[in-house]
């Protein structure tokens, strides 16, 4: 008996690490972004949920620079074993390969699609000052205006600067944007009167909308907020198909095994069934969107073309 618990023994010490189940180690989910921002919050939401299920800590690491294209690119060059993951996010998967002159992944071909997270659109937004009570009363006004009506967006090449963009060119009018340093400033001259309309997210529009500072027009999302049953879309207001959401998900490198994928995806979307994940995608305006890993890869797909077109027309680079 001793010599075969001795055998035994050994045997488990020659197994290779992967022929051992997975997880078996902490798993890292980088977030390429500073800490605070919505995709941290996003990571956070599901990470601990995540790790409760599969039995490891999955640690939320943030890995900032290059406008997300830092974090981004290391994650694509790391072992695809299941044990680093990204937060991909619309930013740098759709928008940063275009954007940047060299951002260093291919977002199809360096990824492997794990699920999406949530969606979240922002809002049109006007001071209260302006006379109208609809987007598509904007729309009427921006087509008369002379000179143009200035746009407040929150930097440039971000999703609501080509939410902006893309406003424009559907309704056919002339814009002069106007690029703030981050949304917080955005809101701040918006409830103040300094710029008259905008575009912006609605964890930063919330408190203002509520207390009557700023006023929403429209989401950008095909379906209306969960947090705004009562606003109408863009789509709905003059200009239908209109749709540009922050996404968030989960992608692994590129050859992780397909049976990590579908333990992951499993995992991902039991946590996104969850009242307090979803409580707290909600508090950012989220929308929880479970998806399988084709799905998820279809959406980086249209998301890329979609936005990478838009860039490419109007000569959009990063400085």
């Amino acid at each position: 008996m001793l010599r075969l618990l001795l055998v035994i023994w050994a045997l488990a010490l020659a197994l290779p690490v992967s022929a051992q189940p997975f997880p078996n180690r902490p798993i890292t989910l980088v977030v390429s972004f500073a800490p605070g921002g919505s995709t941290s919050i996003v990571a956070r939401a599901v990470a601990d949920k995540m790790g409760e299920a599969l039995g490891q800590t999955v640690i939320v690491e943030n890995r900032a620079g290059g406008g997300g294209t830092v974090g981004t690119r290391q994650v694509a060059k790391s072992p695809p074993d299941g044990y680093t993951l990204l937060l991909g996010y619309t930013g740098t998967l759709a928008i940063a390969p275009t954007l940047y002159q060299n951002a260093g992944y291919d977002p199809r071909k360096d990824f492997a699609p794990i699920g999406l997270i949530a969606v979240a659109p922002s809002l049109l937004l006007v001071h209260p000052s302006l006379p109208v009570g609809s987007a598509a009363d904007l729309i009427a006004m921006m087509r008369s205006a002379n000179p143009p009506l200035q746009v407040g967006v929150p930097g440039i090449g971000t999703v609501n600067h080509l939410a902006a963009v893309l406003f424009a060119q559907q309704a056919g009018v002339e814009v002069q944007l106007i690029p703030y340093k981050g949304s917080n400033p955005l809101g701040t001259d918006l409830a103040g009167g300094h710029v008259k309309v905008g575009f912006n997210p609605i964890p930063v529009s919330r408190a203002a909308i509520e207390s009557g500072l700023i006023r929403a027009l429209a989401g950008t999302s095909l379906k209306r907020s969960t947090l705004f049953p009562d606003l109408p879309t863009v789509a709905e207001s003059g200009l239908p198909g209109f749709d540009a959401v922050l996404s968030y998900g989960l992608v692994a490198p590129a050859g992780t095994p397909q049976p990590i994928i579908a333990r992951l995806n499993e995992e991902l979307r039991a946590a996104l069934a969850t009242d307090d994940v979803r409580k707290r995608l909600h508090q950012e305006g989220a929308e929880p969107t479970p998806t399988s890993p084709e799905e998820h890869a279809a959406v980086i797909d249209r998301e890329e073309t979609k936005w990478s077109t838009l860039i490419k027309s109007i000569g959009l680079k990063a400085e």
